[in-house]
Protein backbone atom coordinates (compact mmCIF):
# COMPACT_ATOMS: atom_id res chain seq x y z
CA UNK A 1 0.00 0.00 0.00
CA UNK A 2 2.81 2.43 0.88
CA UNK A 3 4.31 2.11 -2.60
CA UNK A 4 0.96 2.25 -4.41
CA UNK A 5 1.24 5.96 -5.28
CA UNK A 6 4.80 5.85 -6.61
CA UNK A 7 3.64 5.26 -10.22
CA UNK A 8 1.27 8.24 -9.98
CA UNK A 9 4.00 10.50 -8.58
CA UNK A 10 6.53 9.45 -11.21
CA UNK A 11 4.13 9.95 -14.11
CA UNK A 12 3.02 13.38 -12.86
CA UNK A 13 6.60 14.54 -12.35
CA UNK A 14 7.46 13.44 -15.91
CA UNK A 15 4.39 15.19 -17.33
CA UNK A 16 5.34 18.38 -15.51
CA UNK A 17 8.87 18.16 -16.92
CA UNK A 18 7.69 17.71 -20.50
CA UNK A 19 5.12 20.50 -20.22
CA UNK A 20 7.59 23.05 -18.85
CA UNK A 21 10.24 22.24 -21.45
CA UNK A 22 7.59 22.52 -24.18
CA UNK A 23 6.68 26.03 -22.97
CA UNK A 24 10.31 27.15 -23.12
CA UNK A 25 10.94 25.51 -26.51
CA UNK A 26 7.82 27.09 -27.97
CA UNK A 27 9.50 30.47 -27.56
CA UNK A 28 6.82 31.90 -25.32
CA UNK A 29 7.15 35.63 -24.79
CA UNK A 30 8.15 37.02 -21.40
CA UNK A 31 4.63 38.37 -20.96
CA UNK A 32 3.20 34.87 -21.28
CA UNK A 33 5.76 33.43 -18.86
CA UNK A 34 4.86 36.18 -16.41
CA UNK A 35 1.51 34.44 -15.96
CA UNK A 36 3.05 31.13 -14.89
CA UNK A 37 4.61 30.12 -11.58
CA UNK A 38 7.48 29.72 -10.77
CA UNK A 39 8.56 32.05 -13.59
CA UNK A 40 6.54 34.88 -12.07
CA UNK A 41 8.79 34.90 -8.99
CA UNK A 42 11.98 35.88 -10.86
CA UNK A 43 13.02 38.79 -13.15
CA UNK A 44 12.06 38.66 -16.83
CA UNK A 45 15.40 37.46 -18.17
CA UNK A 46 15.47 34.48 -15.79
CA UNK A 47 11.92 33.22 -16.36
CA UNK A 48 12.77 30.59 -18.95
CA UNK A 49 15.68 29.42 -16.79
CA UNK A 50 13.37 29.15 -13.78
CA UNK A 51 10.98 26.86 -15.66
CA UNK A 52 13.87 24.75 -16.93
CA UNK A 53 15.33 24.51 -13.43
CA UNK A 54 11.98 23.33 -12.09
CA UNK A 55 11.76 20.78 -14.92
CA UNK A 56 15.23 19.45 -14.09
CA UNK A 57 14.29 19.03 -10.42
CA UNK A 58 11.15 17.13 -11.42
CA UNK A 59 12.92 14.75 -13.77
CA UNK A 60 15.67 14.05 -11.21
CA UNK A 61 13.06 13.25 -8.57
CA UNK A 62 11.15 11.03 -11.01
CA UNK A 63 14.32 9.13 -11.94
CA UNK A 64 15.29 8.72 -8.29
CA UNK A 65 11.87 7.39 -7.34
CA UNK A 66 11.83 5.04 -10.32
CA UNK A 67 15.23 3.35 -10.11
CA UNK A 68 16.22 3.62 -6.44
CA UNK A 69 14.77 3.21 -2.97
CA UNK A 70 16.99 5.86 -1.38
CA UNK A 71 15.10 7.90 1.23
CA UNK A 72 16.75 11.13 0.04
CA UNK A 73 14.72 11.10 -3.20
CA UNK A 74 11.49 10.33 -1.37
CA UNK A 75 11.99 13.01 1.27
CA UNK A 76 13.03 15.45 -1.46
CA UNK A 77 9.74 14.69 -3.27
CA UNK A 78 7.80 15.43 -0.09
CA UNK A 79 9.71 18.70 0.27
CA UNK A 80 9.16 19.58 -3.39
CA UNK A 81 5.37 19.26 -3.19
CA UNK A 82 5.24 20.95 0.23
CA UNK A 83 7.21 23.88 -1.21
CA UNK A 84 4.89 23.91 -4.23
CA UNK A 85 1.94 24.27 -1.86
CA UNK A 86 3.57 27.27 -0.18
CA UNK A 87 4.39 28.86 -3.58
CA UNK A 88 0.80 28.46 -4.75
CA UNK A 89 -0.52 30.04 -1.58
CA UNK A 90 1.84 32.98 -2.12
CA UNK A 91 0.83 33.27 -5.77
CA UNK A 92 -2.82 33.32 -4.85
CA UNK A 93 -2.19 36.04 -2.28
CA UNK A 94 0.19 38.23 -4.29
CA UNK A 95 -0.83 37.54 -7.89
CA UNK A 96 -4.37 36.12 -8.03
CA UNK A 97 -4.33 36.46 -11.83
CA UNK A 98 -1.37 34.09 -12.34
CA UNK A 99 -1.52 30.37 -13.04
CA UNK A 100 0.47 27.72 -11.23
CA UNK A 101 2.37 26.59 -14.35
CA UNK A 102 2.36 23.04 -12.96
CA UNK A 103 1.79 21.60 -16.42
CA UNK A 104 3.07 24.48 -18.49
CA UNK A 105 0.77 26.73 -20.46
CA UNK A 106 -2.22 24.44 -19.79
CA UNK A 107 -2.04 25.54 -16.13
CA UNK A 108 -2.45 29.24 -16.91
CA UNK A 109 -5.79 29.60 -15.10
CA UNK A 110 -5.60 31.55 -11.82
CA UNK A 111 -4.57 29.48 -8.83
CA UNK A 112 -7.60 28.20 -6.95
CA UNK A 113 -8.43 25.86 -4.12
CA UNK A 114 -8.27 22.82 -6.40
CA UNK A 115 -4.69 23.49 -7.48
CA UNK A 116 -3.63 24.01 -3.88
CA UNK A 117 -5.56 20.92 -2.78
CA UNK A 118 -3.75 18.89 -5.45
CA UNK A 119 -0.29 19.81 -4.14
CA UNK A 120 -1.45 18.99 -0.60
CA UNK A 121 -2.67 15.60 -1.82
CA UNK A 122 0.61 15.01 -3.68
CA UNK A 123 2.55 15.89 -0.53
CA UNK A 124 0.58 13.26 1.37
CA UNK A 125 1.05 10.69 -1.39
CA UNK A 126 4.79 11.37 -1.42
CA UNK A 127 4.84 11.00 2.38
CA UNK A 128 3.28 7.54 2.07
CA UNK A 129 6.10 6.42 -0.22
CA UNK A 130 8.90 7.34 2.22
CA UNK A 131 8.60 4.04 4.09
CA UNK A 132 7.81 1.91 1.03
CA UNK A 133 10.19 -0.92 0.19
CA UNK A 134 11.90 -1.26 -3.16
CA UNK A 135 12.29 1.14 -6.10
CA UNK A 136 9.42 2.59 -8.06
CA UNK A 137 9.75 0.23 -11.00
CA UNK A 138 8.56 -2.61 -8.75
CA UNK A 139 5.35 -0.66 -8.12
CA UNK A 140 4.91 -0.39 -11.90
CA UNK A 141 5.57 -4.13 -12.32
CA UNK A 142 3.15 -5.13 -9.54
CA UNK A 143 0.69 -2.26 -9.10
CA UNK A 144 -2.03 -2.15 -6.46
CA UNK A 145 -4.70 -1.10 -8.91
CA UNK A 146 -7.37 -0.20 -6.35
CA UNK A 147 -5.08 2.30 -4.61
CA UNK A 148 -3.64 3.62 -7.87
CA UNK A 149 -7.11 4.31 -9.22
CA UNK A 150 -8.11 6.07 -6.01
CA UNK A 151 -5.06 8.33 -6.28
CA UNK A 152 -5.74 9.07 -9.95
CA UNK A 153 -9.40 9.86 -9.22
CA UNK A 154 -8.49 12.28 -6.41
CA UNK A 155 -5.96 14.11 -8.58
CA UNK A 156 -8.40 14.24 -11.51
CA UNK A 157 -11.00 15.92 -9.30
CA UNK A 158 -8.39 18.45 -8.15
CA UNK A 159 -6.99 19.23 -11.63
CA UNK A 160 -8.61 22.23 -13.42
CA UNK A 161 -6.40 21.48 -16.44
CA UNK A 162 -8.79 18.70 -17.47
CA UNK A 163 -11.58 21.21 -18.02
CA UNK A 164 -9.17 23.53 -19.84
CA UNK A 165 -8.15 20.79 -22.26
CA UNK A 166 -11.77 19.77 -22.81
CA UNK A 167 -12.76 23.37 -23.61
CA UNK A 168 -9.87 23.75 -26.03
CA UNK A 169 -10.83 20.53 -27.78
CA UNK A 170 -14.44 21.72 -28.16
CA UNK A 171 -13.69 25.33 -29.13
CA UNK A 172 -10.42 25.23 -31.02
CA UNK A 173 -9.48 28.74 -32.16
CA UNK A 174 -8.89 29.16 -35.90
CA UNK A 175 -5.35 29.77 -37.05
CA UNK A 176 -6.07 33.44 -37.76
CA UNK A 177 -6.93 34.05 -34.11
CA UNK A 178 -4.42 31.75 -32.42
CA UNK A 179 -1.28 33.20 -30.87
CA UNK A 180 1.02 30.98 -32.89
CA UNK A 181 4.74 30.39 -32.30
CA UNK A 182 7.04 33.26 -31.44
CA UNK A 183 8.85 35.11 -34.21
CA UNK A 184 12.25 33.58 -33.43
CA UNK A 185 10.76 30.06 -33.57
CA UNK A 186 9.18 30.78 -36.95
CA UNK A 187 12.50 32.17 -38.22
CA UNK A 188 14.24 28.98 -37.12
CA UNK A 189 11.70 26.92 -39.05
CA UNK A 190 12.27 29.12 -42.10
CA UNK A 191 16.04 28.53 -42.00
CA UNK A 192 15.52 24.75 -42.07
CA UNK A 193 13.35 24.89 -45.20
CA UNK A 194 14.33 24.17 -48.82
CA UNK A 195 13.19 27.63 -49.91
CA UNK A 196 15.68 29.24 -47.55
CA UNK A 197 18.53 26.98 -48.64
CA UNK A 198 17.84 27.85 -52.28
CA UNK A 199 18.10 31.61 -51.66
CA UNK A 200 20.43 31.89 -48.68
CA UNK A 201 23.61 32.43 -50.70
CA UNK A 202 22.02 35.38 -52.55
CA UNK A 203 21.02 37.29 -49.40
CA UNK A 204 23.11 40.17 -48.08
CA UNK A 205 22.39 39.22 -44.46
CA UNK A 206 20.88 36.32 -42.56
CA UNK A 207 18.68 38.63 -40.50
CA UNK A 208 15.46 40.08 -41.95
CA UNK A 209 15.13 43.84 -42.21
CA UNK A 210 11.37 43.56 -41.67
CA UNK A 211 8.80 41.03 -40.51
CA UNK A 212 5.07 41.02 -40.00
CA UNK A 213 2.11 38.71 -39.60
CA UNK A 214 -1.00 38.45 -41.74
CA UNK A 215 -3.65 35.90 -40.76
CA UNK A 216 -1.98 32.44 -40.78
CA UNK A 217 1.31 33.62 -42.28
CA UNK A 218 4.40 35.35 -40.96
CA UNK A 219 6.47 37.24 -43.52
CA UNK A 220 10.21 37.94 -43.44
CA UNK A 221 11.80 40.42 -45.84
CA UNK A 222 15.48 40.26 -46.88
CA UNK A 223 17.57 41.91 -49.59
CA UNK A 224 19.73 40.09 -52.08
CA UNK A 225 22.90 41.24 -53.84
CA UNK A 226 20.85 42.65 -56.74
CA UNK A 227 19.08 45.01 -54.32
CA UNK A 228 15.83 43.09 -54.76
CA UNK A 229 13.54 42.15 -51.91
CA UNK A 230 13.30 38.45 -51.07
CA UNK A 231 10.14 37.84 -49.06
CA UNK A 232 9.52 34.53 -47.32
CA UNK A 233 6.05 33.54 -46.09
CA UNK A 234 5.95 30.90 -43.34
CA UNK A 235 2.67 29.25 -42.44
CA UNK A 236 1.84 29.30 -38.74
CA UNK A 237 -0.25 26.13 -38.94
CA UNK A 238 1.18 22.67 -38.33
CA UNK A 239 4.51 21.34 -37.15
CA UNK A 240 5.96 21.26 -40.69
CA UNK A 241 4.89 24.65 -41.99
CA UNK A 242 4.63 25.55 -45.65
CA UNK A 243 7.24 28.10 -46.78
CA UNK A 244 6.80 30.27 -49.85
CA UNK A 245 9.18 32.82 -51.33
CA UNK A 246 8.94 35.71 -53.78
CA UNK A 247 11.66 37.96 -55.24
CA UNK A 248 10.35 41.47 -55.75
CA UNK A 249 12.25 44.05 -57.81
CA UNK A 250 11.79 47.80 -57.73
CA UNK A 251 9.94 47.66 -61.04
CA UNK A 252 7.39 45.30 -59.45
CA UNK A 253 6.68 47.64 -56.55
CA UNK A 254 4.26 50.51 -56.73
CA UNK A 255 3.92 53.25 -54.16
CA UNK A 256 0.84 53.15 -52.00
CA UNK A 257 -1.81 55.69 -52.95
CA UNK A 258 -1.97 58.83 -50.85
CA UNK A 259 -5.37 59.42 -49.34
CA UNK A 260 -6.71 62.72 -48.14
CA UNK A 261 -7.17 62.58 -44.37
CA UNK A 262 -10.72 62.70 -43.19
CA UNK A 263 -11.73 64.09 -39.83
CA UNK A 264 -14.21 61.95 -37.90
Amino acid sequence: MLASQLPVLIVLLCLGTVAKISVVRSGAEAGALAQLGPAILVPDRFRSAALLCCAVVEVVLAAGLLITAYPIFRWATVGFFAMSTYVLLELRRRRPDAGCGCFGEVSSAPVGRRSIGRTVALTGMAGMSVWAEGPGWLAFAHPSWEYVLVGVAVLALLSPEIETLAERARYRAPCERSRGPAENVTLTRLRSSEAWQAHESHLTTAEPYDSWRELCWRFFAFRNHDEHDVVFAVSLAGRRPTVRVAVVGSEDSKPLPVYKPVSV
